[in-house]
């Protein structure tokens, strides 16, 4: 699985620390989502989704490069 949470978190200016805290979850969470070392739950996927005012299918893709 495949996500732009860094590409889009560093287009704001918001350090990992930053992100997670405004989604209630570790620096380490955030660090793990963007390496690709953590697969985030449904409802922090949708609530990174929203942050960044995108879909969830927007933000990660399978490793083929298409949503699922």
């Amino acid at each position: 699985m495949q996500n732009d949470v860094r590409e889009r978190r560093a287009a704001r200016g918001l350090s990992q620390g930053d992100l997670g805290k405004a989604l209630g979850v570790s620096r380490q969470t955030i660090n793990a989502i963007e390496t690709g070392r953590y697969l985030p739950s449904l409802p922090l996927a949708i609530s990174l989704a929203r942050y960044f005012e995108a879909g969830v299918e927007q933000i990660f893709r399978s490793d083929d490069g298409e949503a699922r």
